[in-house]
């Protein structure tokens, strides 16, 4: 059985004032519908429009979560800063154990911080697609 290839060949024009146009384009924009002719003819005839809806804790917790992304990634900078100044002075016996221990914490710290960062990237992916 073909299915059935209805052309559009029949127009309606309806004017908008400017206000009501802003209106009519914000609540389009806010649904999934590709163009206003879809939208408009599926609120005319009484069929369902999908809107997109944000969820405001989320936002509050990605706001926060990126915070604290740029704060872990701002000591991982000072921490290896802070090792390789220590770097320069391991002609002193005491300081060549301290950095040996300090440069495994300080790639178990970047190798963390690395793995929130892509975990981030991939949330906020999902988060702006929503």
């Amino acid at each position: 059985m073909e299915k059935e290839i209805l052309n559009r060949t029949r127009i309606a024009a309806v004017r908008f004032t400017t206000a009501e146009y802003a209106a009519l384009e914000r609540r389009f924009k806010a649904t999934a519908c590709r163009q206003m002719s879809e939208y408009l003819r599926n609120c005319l005839l009484h069929k369902p429009v999908t809107v997109r809806h944000r969820d405001t804790s989320l936002d509050e917790f990605m706001l926060e979560y990126i915070r604290l992304r740029k704060e872990l990634t701002a000591l991982g900078n000072n921490f290896n800063q802070s090792v390789k100044k220590l770097y320069g002075i391991k002609q002193i016996p005491e300081f060549r154990q301290w950095i040996l221990s300090t440069a495994a914490q300080r790639e178990r710290l970047l190798y963390q911080v690395e793995q929130i960062q892509e975990m981030t990237w991939k949330i906020t992916e999902k988060w702006l697609q929503s």
